[in-house]
């Protein structure tokens, strides 16, 4: 291997560029934490603390929602959504409701299987947690489930890969790339210097921590496909293994997206330059803006929570008892038709279309087919709080 490297002083405290037999730069990682330290300046401080006590609200803020977990449910679904959407999916929150209730529905976009994976992925990884620390282990079996018959199935799932990858524009090159990340036989031992680093003791703050894994895993790039979707749901995985969250109901997608292109500079300049602080500042934003809108979103379910409890007991006189319990049921599938209400309830078809009928009369229920025949009707309000813009 011929170690021309990158002259630029900075980027030897992320790593150096190395010219590989074939020509190319790779780029091969130093292990963390860097070297410099961190320099946690004013700014990096105050970035950190307004993140740690957003995030200690978030945690807060579950515990008064009568059914936390249903609400974490919906957040893990927006989650993969919007982290699939980074990868170039189309289908919508929407979308997934409707698989997940097994409602054919025509048109429904062919990559819906993508973010239903990502939701078992992630589902999957946060149960293992129980059993399993945050390591390459546990990454790959994550990986595996991701990937499983969809997009990228064929690209080793749950394997590290044995070959070079390359991030840039579609169709370009290695030669052209924006980045290379380390060639394969360099992989394992970078995964395994990253597990040590996440299992060390360090004076370095958790959300600092945590920053700086998710930057060096998607440096690593260690699988042919799905690195991305990984890289956001270890910032999940290790929050909740460090028990700074009770539940996984931060997920930065949302913001990563909205800011896509600064996010991928700022990662390249960690590279580049060295520059981790900016990328850590950067990191903690996000942490901070996504746990303010968590918060909002739960202290907005229990506003619609009661405000349509009240609704369906001034309303629906002898029909409150189960228009109650509907109501709970759309917190966990806020989709249904008339025949999951008869069932759910245990009333006659044509009751069963009474009362969904006056779930539609106040607007707690909205009809989506627009047919005769086969109805949906969505909890549409609910489902709007979790918008996917």
């Amino acid at each position: 291997m011929d170690k021309d490297m990158k002259a630029d002083s900075g980027a030897a405290r992320a790593g150096l560029y190395m010219r590989q037999l074939s020509g190319y730069r790779a780029f091969i990682p130093a292990p963390l934490p860097p070297v410099p330290p961190i320099r946690i300046n004013a700014p990096l401080m105050a970035a950190l603390s307004q993140a740690d006590r957003a995030l200690g609200r978030l945690d807060g803020s579950i515990h008064t929602l009568p059914h936390p977990d249903l609400f974490v449910a919906m957040y893990v679904r927006k989650e993969a959504v919007l982290s699939s959407q980074i990868e170039g999916t189309q289908s919508s929150l929407q979308d997934v409701l409707a698989a997940e209730a097994k409602i054919l529905t025509p048109g429904l976009p062919a990559d819906v299987d993508e973010v239903l994976n990502y939701v078992a992925a992630m589902n999957y990884g946060l149960d293992r947690l129980r059993e399993l620390p945050v390591s390459t282990r546990l990454i790959r079996e994550i990986h595996k489930r991701l990937l499983h018959n969809v997009r990228g199935g064929n690209l080793t799932p749950g394997e590290l890969r044995r070959t070079q990858n390359w991030i840039g524009p579609r169709g370009c090159t290695i030669n052209e790339a924006t980045f290379v990340p380390p060639p394969p036989d360099v992989v394992p031992q970078a995964m395994a210097d990253l597990e040590k680093f996440l299992h060390s003791e360090s004076d370095l703050p958790l959300l600092i921590r945590i920053g700086l894994a998710h930057a060096q895993f998607e440096t690593i790039h260690p699988f042919l496909d799905g690195n991305g979707r990984v890289g956001r749901l270890l910032i999940t995985l290790l929050l909740c293994e460090q028990k700074a969250l009770t539940r996984p109901v931060l997920y930065l997608s949302h913001y990563f997206k909205r800011r896509r292109q600064a996010y991928y500079d700022h990662l390249q300049a960690v590279r580049d330059e060295g520059a981790w602080e900016r990328w850590l500042h950067f990191f903690l934003r996000g942490v901070y803006e996504v746990s303010q809108q968590a918060t909002e979103t739960a202290r907005r379910i229990l506003s619609l929570r009661e405000q349509h409890r009240d609704l369906i007991t001034a309303e629906l006189g002898r029909s409150a008892a189960n228009g109650h319990r509907v109501l709970e049921y759309l917190y966990r599938s806020p989709i249904i038709t008339v025949a999951r209400v008869r069932d759910l309830i245990g009333v006659t078809s044509p009751a069963a279309n009474e009362l969904v009928a006056r779930f539609q009369e106040h607007g707690i229920l909205h009809e989506i087919t627009g047919q005769k025949r086969n109805r949906r009707f969505a909890y549409q309000s609910y489902i709007d709080l979790f918008h996917t813009d």
